[in-house]
């Protein structure tokens, strides 16, 4: 599996980029979720190796809330995000005049995990980690026999994506019933490698975050298997986000792309890189890729230049193939 560390590959693009000027229109612009930043940051040193270093893709790490922002604003060319645009974020955009093209490059799974030496909390039900994660548990649930009488009388030290992050959009809404509603005594950052050595340093610690980062540290970290709507215990794979069986925790990974930006040669080349490795990429940085029918959809939808959002409430269990097909909401 290809590595990858925050803080490292930045350090070691931007030396790159120093010793290889290139004047601003040359430059891609990247931002957004840190969940996805792995594909991105592997889609984009691929594509700078294949144009011999003539073409300069920055990728920042603001979160979904925040690369929306940006992109909003007409700052960046792609935003990478864990969860669709809002509304609002669709607002923002229509003030600003920036028009974009939604395509789904993979498939993550969200991972619970807990320090390797918790014996106790191997499985674990939506309903558990509601208990754990819900406005209402803070103050009340500080300790894990808070949550089960059979679970020991340890702290509980929670570790969680912030704010601006799709992945915490997603697990609150999925797992509180509302996005954005949670405790608030818990340690938060957008940076998963900072969850990531909360967790392996806390015998008591529980976080959560994409399956990539559990994936690169299960010599740090241990998994929690979901009981999932069937009632079976599911730990997060390839193989079980493939199957429909890892769920609620399951959700696609997003690329928007601004049409402006696609009159810039360097923006169309760079998309048209991506679209042809991204299934590839995503699983060398530990994603699942999208299965053959759905990628091929995602490839006509930007091919025919199909803007606006079309995962939206409304068309819940529509199959990802004939939802790419539709008109999106702008």
């Amino acid at each position: 599996m290809r590595m990858f560390k925050l803080s490292a590959m930045t350090a070691v693009m931007a030396a790159a980029f120093a010793a290889t000027p290139a004047i601003a229109d040359d430059v891609v612009k990247m931002d957004g979720s840190s969940t996805v930043y792995p594909i991105s940051e592997a889609v984009a040193e691929e594509f700078q190796k294949a144009e011999k270093g003539k073409i300069r893709v920055t990728v920042g790490v603001s979160g979904t809330g925040g690369g929306f922002k940006k992109f909003c604003r007409g700052e960046t060319d792609f935003s990478g995000a864990s969860r669709q645009i809002k509304a609002s974020e669709m607002e923002e955009c229509r003030k600003n005049g920036v028009n974009f093209i939604e395509v789904p490059v993979a498939f993550d799974a969200l991972t619970v995990v807990v320090h390797p030496s918790n014996t106790w909390a191997s499985t674990m039900t939506p309903a558990q980690l509601k208990k754990i994660w819900e406005p209402a548990a803070q103050g009340k649930i500080m300790k894990w026999s808070d949550v089960d009488p059979k679970f020991p009388n340890q702290d509980i030290k929670l570790y969680g994506p912030g704010a601006d992050s799709g992945t915490f959009d997603y697990f609150t809404e999925e797992i509180n019933g509302k996005a954005k509603a949670i405790r608030g005594d818990f340690t938060a950052s957008e940076d998963d490698n900072v969850l990531v050595q909360g967790v392996s340093r806390d015998r008591g610690g529980l976080g959560y975050f994409g399956l990539a980062y559990y994936e690169e540290n299960k010599d740090k970290l241990k998994g929690v298997a979901i009981v999932n709507k069937d009632g079976k215990a599911v730990l997060p794979s390839l193989e079980t986000v493939n199957d429909l069986s890892y769920n609620p925790l399951a959700r696609p990974l997003f690329m928007y792309v601004s049409v402006d930006s696609l009159k810039k040669p360097n923006v169309v080349k760079f998309m048209d890189f991506t679209m042809k490795n991204v299934s590839k990429l995503s699983k060398e940085v530990g994603y699942v890729d999208l299965p053959a029918k759905f990628m091929t959809a995602a490839q006509k939808r930007y091919n025919d230049r199909l803007t606006g959002t079309v995962f939206t409430a409304e068309n819940a269990g529509v199959p990802m193939d004939k939802l790419l097909a539709m008109k999106g909401k702008n």
